[in-house]
Formats: C-alpha cells, sequence, structure tokens
C-alpha cells in the first residue's frame, strides 16, 4: 500500500494528528481535505453517525477520484436522551467555543447524580474506494461528565469526558493512551484491518 494517498475529510487539525499517529504504520499519506486542495460544503444529513461518515467519504472520494476517508464522530449523554449525539459539531452552532459549549452541559446536568452522567463518545469511520467500494467501522468509549473541565490534550469535548477507572479526563491522557482508549482510535484500527485485507 506505500506511496497510496488517503484524503481525510475533516479540516479539523486536532483530529488529523489523532489519525496520522494512529495510521502511521501503513505506509500511506495522508492529506486533510484542505493539504489536498479539496473545497467541498458537504451536507451531512444522515440520522446517524455511519451514514454521515459515508455520505462525505463518498463525496469526497467523487471529487478527487482519490480514495476517501471520513469520520462522523460525536458525545451521547444519557441523561440528556442522547444529546449532542450526531449534532456535536453543530451544538449550539459551530462556531460557538467548546469552552461554552461545555459550560452548558455541566449546567444541563446540575443535580445528576454520578451514576446517572454517564455517556459516551462514539466515532463511525468510512472509507470510500474509487471502485465504488465503502468500507465502516465503528468504536466507541464510555465514561461520565465531569462536574468541570479538566486538562488540556484533547480538543472538542474531551476536557469534560471523565474516564473513572483513569480519574482523568480525556483531555488529560497523553495523546498515545488516548489513541488506545478513545473511540476513533478503536474505529481507525478497525479500518486499518479492514483496508489490509483489501489488495489496494
Amino acid at each position: 500500500m506505500s506511496g497510496k494517498k488517503i484524503i481525510f475529510a475533516t479540516g479539523n487539525e486536532g483530529k488529523m494528528r489523532e489519525v496520522r499517529m494512529i495510521l502511521a504504520d501503513m505506509g500511506m499519506t495522508l492529506l486533510s481535505m484542505k493539504e489536498a486542495g479539496v473545497q467541498a460544503d458537504i451536507v451531512e444529513d444522515g440520522k446517524t453517525f455511519a451514514e454521515n461518515a459515508v455520505i462525505k467519504a463518498k463525496a469526497v472520494m467523487e471529487l478527487t477520484g482519490q480514495i476517501a476517508m471520513a469520520d462522523d464522530s460525536g458525545l451521547v449523554i444519557d441523561a440528556l436522551n442522547g444529546e449532542p449525539g450526531i449534532y456535536s459539531a453543530r451544538y449550539m452552532g459551530e462556531e460557538t467555543s467548546y469552552d461554552i459549549k461545555n459550560q452548558n452541559l455541566i449546567d444541563r446536568l446540575e443535580g445528576v447524580p454520578e451514576e446517572k452522567r454517564t455517556a459516551r463518545f462514539v466515532c463511525a469511520i468510512a472509507c470510500a474506494l474509487p471502485d465504488g467500494t465503502v468500507l465502516t467501522s465503528e468504536g466507541t468509549m464510555e465514561g461520565i461528565i465531569g462536574y468541570e473541565s479538566r486538562g488540556a490534550n484533547g480538543f472538542g469535548y474531551d476536557p469534560i469526558f471523565y474516564l473513572p477507572e483513569y480519574g482523568v479526563s480525556s483531555a488529560q491522557l497523553t495523546p498515545e493512551k488516548k489513541n488506545e482508549l478513545s473511540h476513533r482510535g478503536k474505529a481507525l484500527r478497525k479500518m486499518r484491518e479492514k483496508l489490509a485485507a483489501c489488495s489496494l
């Protein structure tokens, strides 16, 4: 597979860093849409994380003729009926800072006891190949919503996502540990296996 390019349908630098670390041993060049010179306003109107990932991957593959990969991921909070869910990136508006979004979620859970603050990060990965094949994989990371933001290593909702068994938030994990435990790490490793099984 060496010499092959994969265009990852994101403009999020934090996400690209994680993807590059997790897929480093595939021997493929990973480019963000910006690095590949791809400009597209993709409407994510799927009803699930997987549907949205497939929409993004297929759109980029069709625009470029290259292998395209996309993820759709988000935070699912049980006490808030699964919010923000597939709307995680758009929750309270895409331009709203995550400091404000995270504080809003903490405020909405005021008075909710720890055992009912269960939540999970979900990540669906889709890979669209030029021959029309579409591969998908999914991973989750279970935890609870903390009472305050903690840590500076992550991005998005990481500072309020607490991992009780480690005693830290997702944003307090080292990048290596986070990639081992995270929803995105699990989904990408599954995808790496599926791609290895394809004779690209």
